[in-house]
């Protein structure tokens, strides 16, 4: 992903940068050593939008990519600007009430930038079942991929609202999980958890093509799952 540079906290530097999500934006308040933070621009697909038909349809994916990540890009980016001020000017009231809307868009950039990687057309992979280490931790964590599947897409549909369901890496316990986070809320959020791999279940990600029969879309999406990236974050987080 691209970057720009701006001058801010270290400590809000810090809260800004975690690499799958955001900590909280109170340990700014008593900053007062200089770093730089980054601002982001919206990442390219690594395919053409009508790649993943018919599972998900050329105009979602443009839609999605074009339109909502880059608004959640586009947000953080302007949200990022005035918490600087705010942290500069020593304006506690104003860096606390920006705080959950930082957190709505950073989060929503980090989870679809991580949303697109988990995604590949079938000629290039996608559907592919795991094999290899990660394919031995999901018949030891859950029996076989296809319970793993059953539970992601069970508690997927029962998720309320908006929201992400995930397979994450427990880095404290050495284990495989399954997530439910709320909103655009990074895996993070729930604790020491790597995302191997996240499933969007907002709206926006199925409606036009699947209307409101989320379960559908949630059997579909495995045809064009992109295992080898969630295996290759698997073997570099799980050492």
């Amino acid at each position: 992903m691209a970057l720009r540079s701006i001058t801010t906290a270290k400590t809000l530097a810090q809260f800004l940068n975690q690499p799958f999500g955001i900590a909280s934006v109170a340990a700014a308040a008593g900053a007062t050593q200089s770093r730089s933070i980054k601002t982001f621009s919206l990442p390219d697909l690594p395919y053409d939008y009508s790649a993943l038909e018919p599972v998900i349809s050329a105009e979602i994916m443009q839609l999605h990519h074009q339109k909502h990540h880059q608004a959640y890009v586009t947000n953080y980016n302007k949200l990022v600007e005035q918490l600087e001020d705010a942290v500069q000017k020593g304006d506690a009231v104003t860096v606390v009430k920006l705080q959950s809307a930082v957190k709505f868009n950073g989060g929503g950039h980090i989870n679809h930038t991580i949303f697109w990687k988990n995604l590949a057309p079938p000629r290039e992979g996608g559907g592919e079942p795991p094999s290899g280490s990660l394919g031995n931790a999901i018949e030891s964590s859950f029996g076989s991929l296809e319970a793993l599947i059953q539970k992601i897409n069970a508690e997927g549909a029962a998720l309320q609202g908006s929201g992400w369901v995930w397979l994450g890496l427990d880095k404290e316990f050495k284990k495989l999980v399954v997530e439910t986070t709320v909103n655009q809320d990074p895996l993070v959020t729930k604790g020491p958890l790597v995302p191997l791999l996240g499933i969007d279940v907002w709206e926006h990600a199925y409606y036009l093509q699947y209307k409101n029969v989320r379960p559908d879309y949630l059997k579909n999406i495995w045809k064009v799952i992109n295992w080898q990236y969630a295996s290759e974050v698997f073997e570099k987080e799980s050492h």
